[in-house]
């Protein structure tokens, strides 16, 4: 005989099981994909673009293993990044470099080989890597210099800047460009962006330029932390003139600085071609030398800084789990070497840049050796954000190497420069450099083992035991210009 009781007891007990086999088959339908589907599913959060340049820097830093330099904020950087160790520019001028970077295409197919030309005289539709990210739905912005600017004159308005990169465009100015009067101009006859000249400044950090860059980006970050931001943040130093505050002078005291070796015989193989500064040093004596070397080291550290505190912001707002993080410069910098100074070389220093990405989740503190380009750039970015690209890029996406920093890749790179209507060209590869001057190298050629002469003291073209490497290399450097130089798209109707 059932009681009441047992009568209440199985139903309970029933009704329990009931919403057991239903929450069971919720659970099993919603691992299924077979989820109700008027419900929406919740879109995967995009990735943020953090993108810092740095103006004139070379790798005279200390996760470059630079043993005076102390960039602490690299290092930290670095730390949470793939650092690329053989990184190189395609021009070593800023305008030049710059656009192919942000173009994603070779200097050859933009046809932007000096300061003057804004490539959208070439190239005018051309959809820029901010531009991509602006156009599919991020907020993109910039802070300083980005695109080409004359430094110092330019610094506070928009220099060569391109409107259609950006949502919001912001230009610090700090006391660095109003106290322009009290800079030591090691050169007086040379400009003050153009020549070396420095100054250890009063005040604080926040008051320069490169301060108030911070400043502003961290403002930006601060307001627009909950949407997909791209975010470039550009650094004027260490650009000529070498400004920063006192106490980064203090560092460097000039008794330890020290001077490029530079052997009696070091320019006889080197063809006139090559060199930018004449005559060697501009004529300056090693004392100046040092100072000039000095001033540059304090703005890096100054420069880094700046970095470090833009970094902290990206970390306090909690954002450093959903953000990509880019550094780069825009190309090298000489100190000496060869008695040359700043860029427009085709010598290491003046074609190596520093460059780290960070990707969320991603493999940290490693390095990688390959050979790599800035105008890698743009795909990188564009695969990690699964963003569209055309099929006409210039470079090649390094999301292999940011998985497996030595994986196989035999990609060199490219660097050119020129001297008045004369081009140089540049070919890089993990062991040599091949540099042709002039078509088919009639004003000059070098070549370089660069694994056991890292200081290119030894121009090794004309040694008949290197006549196999130097047929293969320029075979490569033939073939990779033909790739590049093309015909730029046909210019719009309305364009000037």
């Amino acid at each position: 005989m059932i009681t009441i009781g047992m009568k209440k007891f199985v139903c309970s007990s029933a009704k329990i099981m009931l919403h057991i086999i239903m929450l069971v088959a919720i659970v099993l339908n919603c691992k299924n994909g077979s989820a109700d589907p008027h419900i929406p599913k919740p879109e995967k959060k995009k990735y943020n673009v953090l993108f810092i340049a740095v103006d004139d820097l070379n790798t005279d830093v200390s996760s470059y293993g630079h043993p005076l330099v102390k960039t602490p904020n690299f290092d930290r950087l670095a730390k949470r990044s793939i650092q690329f160790n053989r990184a190189y520019c395609q021009f070593p001028l800023c305008n030049p470099s710059r656009a192919s970077l942000m173009t994603g295409l070779n200097p050859d197919v933009i046809k932007v080989y000096d300061l003057a030309k804004f490539f959208r005289k070439t190239i005018p539709d051309v959809v820029t890597l901010p531009q991509l990210f602006k156009n599919n739905g991020y907020y993109s912005a910039r802070v300083g210099k980005i695109y080409h600017y004359g430094v110092p004159n330019d610094i506070g308005t928009n220099g060569m800047d391109d409107s259609l990169s950006w949502v919001q465009r912001v230009n610090p100015i700090g006391r660095d460009k109003t106290e322009e009067n009290k800079i030591t101009n090691l050169l007086p006859n040379r400009g003050l962006g153009s020549t070396l000249a420095y100054l250890a400044a009063d005040g604080t950090d926040e008051e320069q330029t490169d301060g108030k860059v911070a400043t502003e980006a961290i403002k930006l970050m601060q307001q627009n932390k909950d949407k997909p931001f791209f975010l470039a943040v550009g650094f004027f130093r260490p650009h000529s003139p070498y400004v920063a505050p006192k106490k980064y002078f203090e560092m460097y005291p000039l008794e330890k600085i020290t001077l490029p070796n530079e052997p009696a015989d070091d320019l006889k193989d080197i063809p006139d071609a090559a060199f930018f500064t004449k005559p060697p040093n501009w004529g300056l004596d090693e004392a100046k030398r040092k100072e000039a070397i000095r001033a540059y080291y304090a703005a890096i550290t100054f420069m880094d800084a700046q970095v470090g505190r833009v970094l902290d912001a990206l970390d306090n707002l909690k954002l450093g789990d959903n953000t990509i993080i880019v550094l780069w410069s825009d190309h090298g910098y000489n100190l000496g070497q060869h008695g040359q100074w700043m860029k427009q070389s085709l010598f290491e220093n003046s074609a190596r840049v520093p460059f780290m990405i960070s990707v969320p989740q991603g493999m940290k503190g490693k390095t990688s050796g390959r050979t790599v380009e800035l105008v890698d750039i743009y795909p990188t970015l564009a695969e990690l954000c699964n963003l569209p690209v055309s099929k006409t890029l210039s470079g090649r996406s390094l999301v292999p190497l940011l998985k497996n920093p030595d994986a196989v890749w035999s990609k060199p790179a490219l660097t050119q420069v020129q001297r008045q209507k004369l081009m140089g060209r540049s070919i890089r590869t993990e062991r040599w450099r091949y540099t042709e001057w002039d078509s088919a190298g009639k004003a000059g050629i070098e070549l370089y083992d660069e694994q056991n002469d890292p200081g290119e003291i030894t121009n090794l073209y004309n040694n008949e035991a290197y006549e196999k490497v130097r047929t293969d290399l320029a075979k490569k450097l033939h073939d990779l210009t033909i790739k590049t130089v093309i015909e730029p798209p046909s210019k719009s109707k309305t364009e000037d």
